[in-house]
């Protein structure tokens, strides 16, 4: 007989959502993750076997959820460089939100933990290829100064994506004053900080080489 999932396995991915930014693959133990969702131990194994699958599907789930906001941005109506406005605007926001884990899976990754890998190989390109097929896109129709689609994208990412990943890592560590901390999250970190940096990237890759080097 079939036992009733009684949601069970939505406890345990839940709790591993909210464990995982603190623990990684290797520090979330099996027993921590049952205690927090409330469920014996036993019916753990009888949803997902082992560890290394559980964190598989946690970890696809969660990114799942990342990609498929960003697919339908870079999808939705507007010319190429009114959609990679959009789509990036939407890229600062959601890698602020996701920043915590997806910056755990990076670390793992990096001190070889095999689930934390293979998660990174299958998707680690998956949504910069969205971003590099808009950059063309917007370049082909002359919306974009002339230039590498890969040199844009890496500019974008590094004005757009890495203030929202790095700066609350740094000041989870206490390297930041109060006052500091305080602004970094009314301009780095807000909605409002993260389009000013959109729109400002945007203009600098728009703006003729030619234009830049006269100013």
């Amino acid at each position: 007989m079939v036992r009733p999932s009684q949601n069970i396995d939505l406890l345990l991915l839940q709790s591993g959502r909210e464990l995982f930014p603190h623990c990684g693959c290797c520090d979330l133990s099996l027993r921590r993750l049952t205690e927090h969702a409330g469920v014996n131990h036993g019916m753990f194994h009888y949803h997902f076997k082992n560890k290394d699958n559980f964190l598989g599907i946690l970890l696809q789930n969660m990114y799942e959820e990342f990609f498929l906001q960003l697919q339908a941005e870079v999808l939705s109506p507007g010319t190429p460089k009114e959609r990679l406005r959009q789509t990036m605007n939407l890229f600062g926001r959601l890698a602020r939100e996701h920043g915590p884990w997806l910056g755990r899976v990076w670390s793992d990754a990096a001190r070889g933990e095999e689930v934390a890998m293979a998660f990174l190989k299958k998707n680690g390109s998956r949504h910069m290829q969205l971003i590099v097929n808009l950059v063309i896109e917007a370049i082909q129709k002359r919306e974009l100064d002339e230039i590498a689609p890969m040199q844009a994208f890496t500019f974008l990412m590094g004005a757009v994506a890495a203030p929202v990943l790095i700066v609350p890592r740094v000041m989870a560590m206490g390297f930041a004053p109060a006052l500091v901390q305080e602004k970094m999250h009314s301009t780095v970190l807000s909605d409002q900080g993260i389009a000013e940096r959109v729109d400002r990237a945007l203009f600098a890759l728009s703006t003729p080489m030619k234009e830049i080097k006269h100013v």
